[in-house]
């Protein structure tokens, strides 16, 4: 059974979690039937090795670099994916933003 929802799953440096928390309530993801801008959050560490051609925030090239992150959780309807991803892009300070999206199926009754 298919739901017309998404789960974004997104990995941001804990200095703009906020920021994007926020620009994806304002979008329209994490409503939760009478309840917006529901999230959920883990602290962690994201590692990359900005390669040639590269344009790192944090970091520089040819360095590997580690990055305190927070991963983001929201459920998104499929029709607003596209203005969420969008406000996401434009909060998050990486070059190359980590967005994930798995579709969900609908729970019985």
């Amino acid at each position: 059974m298919s739901c017309a929802l998404v789960m974004l799953e997104i990995f941001v440096p804990v200095t703009h979690a906020q920021r994007v928390r926020v620009a994806m309530g304002e979008a329209g993801a994490g409503k939760v039937g009478n309840y917006s801008h529901c999230s959920f959050s883990l602290k962690g560490i994201g590692r990359y090795l900005p390669e040639q051609g590269a344009k790192p925030v944090i970091g520089s090239v040819g360095k590997m670099q580690q990055v305190a992150e927070e991963r983001i959780t929201m459920v998104c309807e499929k029709r607003l994916l596209k203005r969420v991803v969008t406000a996401i892009k434009n909060a998050h300070p990486y070059e190359e933003v980590p967005i994930y999206a798995y579709p969900l199926s609908e729970l019985p009754k």
